[in-house]
């Protein structure tokens, strides 16, 4: 490994990745990558998670192609040298801000989207000028091997090398003085990749998760809510970082909001041909089977040993007392909790660590702000969920223990660059004042530019 970091050195420092046409060139490569073996991506992904075709797709393929065409058509205007304000003490010279690569990158990428969340931040890498040593997620074995096999055929191993195996390997990798590491996972996994990149002083991007709520107020559209709750809730069987972890819904509407809750999970996820996916293996089928609590499920809910399937499980009249709330749930369970005012729910919230997101639901501009304004979070939705993350213009990142940094678009490429500060003065004038010694005369003087 160390080896390689020191192949992928001396290619970054021979500025085989540093030019326009170089950058284009590897995007344009991992583009042709996609759109070749779709149906390949797609086969492992539904081996490994029981994915349908068009959730694959809209979750991991549609998403990065439309990123990777994104980036393509600004690139050259976010690599340009930005001319900004000069102060005018600074006489007769002019400011610059310049984007350079890092260097060296790692990527370590979950489990829950082993295609996505892997190729998104390595788009912005590239883009940047960056070379790349990628480190998939065993538990995903067979989109791990196939994005080994592509990588390896598509890409000089000098830009881009992926490294397969266990968390024995993701240790090794971490402890190696790379110029960024950018890890998607879990608290506990990113407090460890923290910890070993701060050995090495290399800064980091951390995506975790959370406990992210769904606010359900008494002014909110209580048949959409339900929906884009469910949906948001159950894609991919719960495995989302951003999906909603429970409900918090004001009591007064909580009866109607469950009925309409009951009718959006029968009709997306009929008991015949459910199209929900699988957990990814058997500890974390069984994790998620010990947070369920029968006494407090309010509907039918099939578990299968066999293909590691739940169906979506509703759990009402729960506390922030019980086992599923003292945990991120990573899995098809939607507790429902509820709150007698915004001031309850507001002061409630600010008790818990800062989530990756949280979705407000209200048809009152003014109830959207309470929430809004008083609560910390690293996105929102408003009356929706989970879409904030597929929109380029905006940065995707947590807060607190969420995550640090951000990503997509523009700020995928500012993330693995490094902005250097320029100023260019002119040699016809140069002031005396500037130069020791100094009197009385050059102290007013200053004093007054100052001011």
């Amino acid at each position: 490994m160390e080896n390689h970091l020191n192949k992928q050195r001396t290619y970054f420092k021979e500025e085989n990745t540093k030019s326009y046409e170089s950058r284009k060139k590897a995007l344009l490569t991992l583009k042709r990558l996609i759109e070749e073996n779709e149906e390949a991506i797609m086969e492992a992904l539904e081996k490994d998670l029981s994915k349908s075709a068009f959730e694959s797709y809209a979750t991991e393929i549609g998403f990065t192609l439309y990123s990777i065409r994104h980036t393509l058509k600004h690139l050259k205007k976010w690599m340009k040298k930005k001319r900004v304000k000069t102060p005018i003490f600074h006489l007769f010279t002019k400011s610059y801000l310049m984007k350079e690569p890092l260097g060296n990158v790692l990527i370590l990428s979950p489990f829950n989207y082993p295609f996505h969340l892997l190729v998104e931040p390595l788009i912005g890498a590239l883009a940047a000028g960056n070379t790349l040593m990628l480190k998939p997620s065993e538990l995903t074995s067979n989109t791990e091997t196939l994005i080994k096999t592509l990588m390896d055929r598509y890409f000089d191993e000098r830009l881009v090398k992926v490294f397969t195996g266990d968390s024995e390997v993701a240790k090794k990798l971490t402890s190696l003085p790379f110029d960024h590491i950018f890890f998607t996972g879990s608290i506990a996994t990113g407090q460890k990749v923290y910890e070993a990149a701060a050995k090495n002083l290399v800064p980091v991007t951390l995506e975790l998760g959370g406990k992210s709520p769904a606010i359900v107020t008494k002014t909110a559209n209580l048949e959409i809510a339900a929906k884009r709750i469910v949906y948001g809730k159950f894609i991919n069987a719960g495995q989302t970082c951003i999906a909603p972890d429970y409900v918090y819904v004001d009591e007064g509407s909580k009866e109607t909001f469950i009925k309409e809750l009951k009718k959006a999970v029968e009709t997306m996820y009929p008991k015949t041909g459910s199209t929900i996916g699988s957990i990814v293996n058997q500890s974390h089928y069984e994790r998620i089977k010990g947070l369920i609590d029968d006494k407090k499920v309010i509907n039918d809910y099939e578990t299968n040993d066999d293909t590691l399937k739940i169906t979506p499980i509703i759990m009402d009249n729960a506390s922030f007392e019980d086992k599923v709330m003292q945990e991120e749930i990573f899995g098809p369970i939607l507790p429902i909790l509820t709150y007698k005012s915004h001031e309850e729910a507001i002061r409630t919230l600010k008790d818990f660590e800062k989530p990756l997101s949280m979705y407000i639901f209200s048809e009152n501009r003014k109830v959207q702000n309470w929430f809004l304004n008083d609560l910390s979070s690293g996105s929102v939705a408003i009356n929706d969920t989970i879409t904030q993350v597929a929109n380029p213009h905006l940065p995707f990142g947590g807060v607190g223990k969420s995550g640090i940094g951000h990503y997509h678009g523009k700020y995928s490429f500012d993330t693995f660059s490094h902005t250097k500060s320029i100023i260019k003065k002119g040699t016809l004038f140069d002031p005396p004042i500037v130069y020791p010694p100094y009197g009385k005369k050059q102290f007013k003087l200053i004093r007054r530019v100052f001011k």
